[in-house]
């Protein structure tokens, strides 16, 4: 797994040419920023992305986040991108192990169906985001040999609970134990602990907060544009 996850929703096809171009080790395409009417456009931007890249010497590892589960979206999403054979998905909203099994069976059905192997497609939940969440972080342990990550999604847990960004301080303890959860549970399912996007705008803030993530255990980050994945990669490596 790499260190550093670039997502990107990608508006143009010149958008997905230059984040192939930057040299990411992981790129995960964003379909959850798209308005409904423009996800069908969006769908075909990114299966012609999967395949273009899957032309090159070394191309990265290949992600894509799709609608949650609770949508009517999801297999409209799948149907559109699994025959570009994407290394994984990234399911957001994921509100606990029987999510990720409820998502390997789709997966399953579409390998057969385009001719991947059985399994091929990872599996990596951003959990925490809801409070029913919470108490379900330990039935990610044994859920699907899927799964390979973890994420702390702390802006969706934020939004669940109805905070503004200015009640959010206030509320420090309660963001510290549902990270600290996704750690615990990322580690019992023998999986990759993947921190939150830096919310920080300059270089010396994301290297801050990513030192911290690491300090508290976790292995990857999120990451919303180009600059922070060589600072990611940096602090991860220990440089």
């Amino acid at each position: 797994m790499p260190r550093a996850l670039l997502l990107l929703c990608p508006n143009r096809d010149k958008d997905i040419e230059i984040a192939l171009d930057s040299g990411v080790d992981c790129l995960v395409f964003d379909l959850t920023q798209m308005d409904t009417g423009d996800l069908p456009r969006a769908r075909q931007r990114i299966l012609a992305g999967l395949r273009q890249a899957r032309q090159r010497a070394e191309p990265p590892f290949l992600y894509v986040r799709i609608n949650s589960l609770q949508t009517e979206l999801v297999d409209a999403d799948l149907d559109a991108i699994m025959p570009g054979g994407p290394d994984g998905i990234v399911l957001p909203r994921s509100q606990g192990g029987a999510d990720v099994q409820h998502l390997s069976v789709k997966l399953s059905v579409r390998e057969a169906e385009h001719g991947h192997s059985d399994g091929a497609t990872k599996i990596i939940a951003m959990v925490a985001g809801t409070a029913a969440a919470i108490f379900e972080m330990s039935s990610y342990r044994g859920a699907s040999q899927r799964l390979a990550g973890l994420i702390y999604d702390g802006a969706e847990l934020a939004a669940a609970l109805g905070l503004t960004a200015e009640e959010q301080p206030a509320c420090t303890s309660t963001f510290a134990l549902a990270r600290s959860l996704t750690l615990f549970a990322a580690r019992a399912a023998n999986v990759v602990a993947i921190d939150a996007a830096s919310a920080s705008g300059t270089d010396d803030a994301c290297r801050t907060d990513c030192e911290a993530a690491r300090r508290a255990g976790f292995s990857a980050k999120l990451a919303v544009d180009r600059g922070q994945v060589a600072i990611i990669d940096a602090v991860f490596a220990g440089r």
